[in-house]
């Protein structure tokens, strides 16, 4: 009798431990590379036991390229830009629709929300809500450069080999908007935004002999900025506020035409098979408490309403120092971006690379 009831002793702790791990799963995260701060993987499971966070640090290009590559498997949470969701999602039907009953949206700037669903709506059917967001600009040192203010600036004779870029598709498209164009606008006539690719090529061509080196990653820039070897160059606003913190006189300029805006956001891969601890996380890192620990991470800011004053003291001040109201009015948000494009984009990139050096 003492067997028999031993035996059963055994088997219902065999069943228990089976019906716990069976309950325990992990939240794949895909994610760029300063969403996922420690402190806050660590504290959303002590909060949810039966969860374990995994997180693969990735890019735009990448996170497509995986999702393709798996038919959207392998991941429970996505982090896309809000422009890199439409016509990856029509092509090769890699997320899933939203169930937005589940998000905290109450929280969202109103305008943020608005504009990544316009964004990423099929069918009726939302694919995606805002995260984080900032934007890609000037940044200058203005004891050396107190006139600089446009994109344009940067090819300026004074600042002969005092200046840097990033060859990516943002400064294609800050170049443009100086010129004059509206390059997203040019997005639904691809014969005439070739036109418009091929001025701005020839025009960051002649402006090789202003650039000391093309950056490619913060550290490059930073390291330049902060030695003096360049006295302004094209930037993530992130990149700049950090070295606000060092150098007060190292300021981010949202140019003239107004700086390039993206969002961050939360998309859910077709495949997922986390999709509640994902819902989970989203509200997590969504919440005012945690806003700040994300921010100070990122160095950008969140998508819930007053999410500029929970920035971090630091990043507080290098905000204000660089936007005014009529600032954040004239943001100019990434467009979607159709099938094409990025071939012409990157042809044009790998032309200016082949005539500079770059």
């Amino acid at each position: 009798m003492r067997i028999k009831m031993t035996v059963a002793s055994l088997l219902a702790a065999t069943m228990l431990a089976g019906a716990g791990t069976a309950q325990a799963e992990t939240l794949r995260l895909l994610t760029w590379g300063s969403y996922a701060p420690e402190e806050l993987i660590q504290k959303f499971e002590e909060e949810n036991p039966g969860i374990e966070v995994e997180v693969t640090f990735s890019n735009n290009e990448e996170m497509i390229a995986k999702l393709r590559a798996t038919g959207g498997a392998g991941y429970d949470l996505a982090q896309p830009s809000h422009d890199r969701i439409y016509a990856a999602q029509l092509e090769y039907d890699i997320y899933k629709p939203l169930d937005l009953s589940k998000i905290n949206t109450d929280a969202m700037q109103a305008k943020l929300l608005d504009g990544v669903k316009a964004n990423t709506t099929i069918n009726g059917e939302v694919y995606a809500v805002p995260h984080q967001w900032g934007t890609s600009g000037l940044m200058a040192d203005k004891t050396k450069a107190p006139d600089f203010k446009g994109w344009d600036d940067l090819c300026d004779p004074q600042y002969k080999g005092k200046t840097s870029m990033r060859l990516k598709r943002t400064i294609l498209l800050g170049t443009a908007f100086a010129m004059g164009e509206d390059p997203f606008a040019a997005y639904s006539d691809l014969e005439k935004y070739q036109q418009i690719l091929d001025r701005v090529a020839d025009k960051l061509i002649e402006c090789k002999d202003n650039i000391k080196a093309y950056w490619n990653s913060g550290d490059d820039l930073s390291a330049m900025m902060l030695s003096g070897e360049i006295v302004a160059s094209e930037t993530w606003d992130s990149t700049a506020y950090k070295l606000y913190d060092q150098n007060q006189n190292i300021v981010f300029i949202p140019p003239e035409t107004g700086a390039l805006a993206w969002i961050d956001t939360f998309a859910i891969p077709a495949k997922g098979k986390a999709d509640d601890a994902a819902y989970k996380w989203i509200n997590f890192v969504l919440r005012p408490e945690n806003v700040t620990i994300m921010s100070a991470s990122t160095g950008a800011i969140a998508s819930i309403k007053g999410a500029k004053d929970l920035l971090p003291e630091d990043k507080k001040a290098a905000v204000n120092a660089a936007f005014t109201d009529a600032d954040i009015d004239n943001l100019k948000f990434f467009a979607n971006i159709p099938p094409g494009v990025e071939d012409m984009e990157g042809r044009t990139l790998e032309k200016i690379k082949a005539a500079t050096g770059g």
